[in-house]
């Protein structure tokens, strides 16, 4: 699959790798998928068990003027399958990159061996 899984932390560690990943002033994302959860403003890396129905670790919207521009690839594909991100992250994400990301207007459900499904009424993938 020529897969290169990165772990991180936080926002800023996402932030991080996409500007100074090893050989990134001659590498460049090419492909970048997001499969978590999410809402219209943010990444959501986790659940907290601490917290109930919140996350101690994400990626909002307002940090995307962080990351490079010169990070993608010409024509990179970039899609978010968390809910609710084509309804304003999307935008924010092509604002700060240059780059399309497709992203949900409602729900997505993630189910066994599938890719995540549009569950609301109305729902679409936009970008």
């Amino acid at each position: 699959f020529h897969l290169n899984l990165i772990y991180f932390q936080s926002g800023a560690d996402v932030i991080n790798y996409l500007n100074s990943g090893p050989g990134r002033d001659r590498l460049k994302v090419a492909g970048f998928e997001y499969l978590g959860h999410s809402n219209r403003a943010c990444f959501m890396f986790d659940y907290s068990n601490l917290l109930d129905s919140a996350s101690k670790s994400w990626l909002h919207e307002s940090e995307l003027s962080k990351i490079e521009r010169r990070d993608f690839a010409r024509g990179a594909y970039v899609k978010s399958w968390g809910c609710h991100t084509g309804e304003s992250m999307s935008k924010k994400w092509y604002n700060a990159t240059g780059t399309h990301m497709i992203g949900a207007i409602g729900k997505t459900q993630f189910m066994m061996e599938e890719l995540p499904i549009l569950t609301s009424e109305g729902g679409k993938w936009v970008n």
